[in-house]
């Protein structure tokens, strides 16, 4: 899923504190604006996936002329793409069974097929999505 949130960028002495209103329990910072912008999209996929993963209700993003902004902050708005992000970062394997005839079987062993590698390639198709 793809969705855009509202950030409040915050400068303090040792760098830049970033809250999201809409998002419960998603804060972070940085030491310079770009860091803090840059955790900010980390920190965003990583908690809406979460409540996706959680089946936890999502709230709608606030609009931006909404938000009570403090003294010294900034408002921006952050992407998130938890599709995209979960296919950078959740890589572990896990093991599926399948079953095939067996001459087919026997027909891909011959030929040295990776079963592991062409059951990835047919499921990516399938579903429309790329490894990247």
């Amino acid at each position: 899923m793809k969705y855009l949130y509202p950030a409040i960028f915050t400068k303090e002495e040792d760098g830049i504190i970033v809250s999201f209103p809409d998002v419960d329990g998603a804060f972070t910072d940085g030491a310079t604006m770009a860091e803090a912008y840059e955790n900010a999209e980390d920190v965003l996929n990583l908690m809406l996936m979460s409540y996706e993963d959680d089946r936890e209700p999502i709230l709608p993003p606030t609009d931006l002329d909404k938000l009570e902004i403090p003294a010294h902050s900034i408002a921006a708005l952050v992407a998130a793409d938890t599709d995209a992000y979960r296919r950078k970062v959740d890589t572990k394997a896990i093991h599926k069974n399948v079953s095939i005839p067996s001459w087919l079987n026997t027909l891909a062993i011959k030929r040295n097929v990776n079963f592991s590698n062409v059951l990835q390639n047919a499921l990516m198709k399938e579903l429309g999505v790329s490894s990247a």
